[in-house]
């Protein structure tokens, strides 16, 4: 795998994970991992981080060789 796919394809896994976060805080879902009921704040702070590196990894897979 060269890396203008290798980018890509990570660009696409974390869009779909910003979008998995948007749709929680929309919908307000709630989250329990074991007995921790996860904040909504953590899925704004996912949703940025996860919607930045979505974007970094399709601008780079895009980029002509």
């Amino acid at each position: 795998m060269n890396q203008k796919a290798f980018s890509l394809t990570a660009g696409i896994i974390f869009f779909i994970i910003a979008l998995v976060h948007l749709t929680r805080i929309i919908m307000v879902w709630n989250a329990v991992v074991g007995s921790w009921a996860v904040p909504m704040w953590v899925s704004w702070i996912a949703v940025l981080i996860a919607g930045y590196l979505a974007y970094q990894g399709l601008k780079f897979g895009r980029k002509p060789q």
